[in-house]
């Protein structure tokens, strides 16, 4: 379904119309749910104890309804400076490390407070990039969740400031938002934000900017509208939300972005009201190890296609054989992941390499039957097996 710009309502919260779709949150069962810092830290002044006790009280009448919710949660640095007395954000990592490390027991104490009340039991989850690019720790960590899910616990989820390096981080809530509802499967993704969803421009510099109320999860043409490829202008914050959106569609979840301070915004949801941003996910669900191989978020190369092999990729779902690789980028082993890109850079698929990159380099556009020839030995024919491959 195309995207339908309605145009910006001035009152605070715009009234929404009815259209001939409904909240894609109906009927599903599995939700993530991602509050932003401005909302749980009431825009940097502490934890606001009333507005998490408002988001358990909805979260608590959507498990009454038989609904699984995961809670991805930010705040934990903004909660130690305050617990440390520091009234300006520092810039050392390990100062920021230690503010996370004493902002975690505040915030989780805050939730646990909060959910209690509602007899639920929550438990606390950090994650690094790491525990999703090692496929034992992903198992593991997406066995955990279900098992807590099925338990009726709610699990809080952050990136686990005190130890994440930059070479490890998701970089926001919104990525870490999208690659939990992937690991999970859930059915839908919901962002809250200190906005009421997204706009063709940033409403806070152009009167002119239209509310977007529908549109589809991984349409480019969002990515340019909010400063992606093919846009010099940046709105923000929403392009990291397009792009979460995107990714979360792999596994075939619908996202819904929309302000945090709408009163019973989720529950309202739940029950088929349009609030906010709805980006429908069109894709099919794919298969675990596979959206394993989309999660990543840090590959360790890249491989230039031809046209022939994008092709043979793209529309007939075969294996990368070599001859079809025109460049080598990285330092990579055999198994690890690598993108493959197209002719203008674009990356059209991931997946594991049979070859490392200096194999990879001696064998680039030569075909199959010469690899033996050219490094004495032959571990596979094909560059990147079909089942090892996953598009994008």
């Amino acid at each position: 379904m195309k995207a339908r710009p309605v145009k910006l309502w001035t009152s605070k919260t715009p009234k929404m119309k009815s259209f001939e779709f409904k909240s894609l949150l109906l009927d599903t069962k599995v939700i993530v749910v991602k509050v932003g810092s401005s909302l749980v830290t009431n825009d940097g002044n502490g934890l606001d104890q009333v507005a998490i006790a408002a988001w358990a009280t909805q979260i608590a009448t959507l498990a009454r309804q038989g609904k699984q919710i995961v809670l991805v949660s930010s705040g934990a640095v903004a909660e130690g400076m305050q617990r440390l007395g520091w009234k300006k954000r520092p810039t050392a990592v390990n100062k920021l490390q230690a503010a996370a490390a004493v902002g975690q027991m505040g915030l989780v104490q805050m939730y646990e407070s909060c959910f209690s009340k509602h007899q639920l039991h929550t438990a606390q989850v950090l994650l690094t990039h790491d525990d999703l690019a090692d496929r034992k720790r992903y198992l593991n960590a997406r066995s955990t969740l279900r098992t807590l899910l099925d338990l009726k616990v709610i699990p809080i989820i952050n990136e686990n400031d005190t130890v994440v390096t930059d070479e490890i981080r998701f970089g926001d809530n919104d990525t870490l938002g999208s690659l939990v509802a992937n690991l999970i499967e859930a059915d839908a993704l919901v962002i809250l934000t200190d906005q009421q969803g997204l706009y063709s421009t940033d409403p806070r510099k152009d009167k002119e900017a239209t509310f977007i109320q529908h549109a589809t999860a991984g349409d480019s043409a969002l990515e340019k509208m909010a400063g992606g490829v093919g846009s010099n202008v940046g709105t923000g914050g929403m392009l990291t939300k397009i792009l979460a959106a995107k990714r979360a569609a792999r596994s075939g979840a619908h996202t819904v972005i929309a302000s945090g301070r709408e009163k019973d915004v989720l529950v309202r949801l739940a029950a088929g009201e349009i609030i906010g941003t709805h980006l429908q996910a069109t894709e099919m669900k794919t298969t675990a190890r596979k959206q394993w191989l989309a999660d990543h978020l840090q590959l360790r190369g890249k491989l230039s296609l031809d046209a022939g092999a994008v092709k043979v990729i793209q529309q007939e779902g075969k294996s990368l054989l070599s001859i079809g690789v025109t460049a080598v980028e990285g330092n990579f082993e055999r198994g690890e992941v690598v993108a493959c890109c197209d002719a203008d850079g674009a990356e059209i698929a991931r997946g594991l390499v049979n070859y490392s990159s200096a194999e990879a380099l001696r064998i680039m556009r030569k075909p199959s039957a010469e690899i033996e020839k050219i490094l004495g030995y032959v571990e596979e024919a094909e560059l990147i097996h079909r089942d090892n491959l996953v598009l994008l």
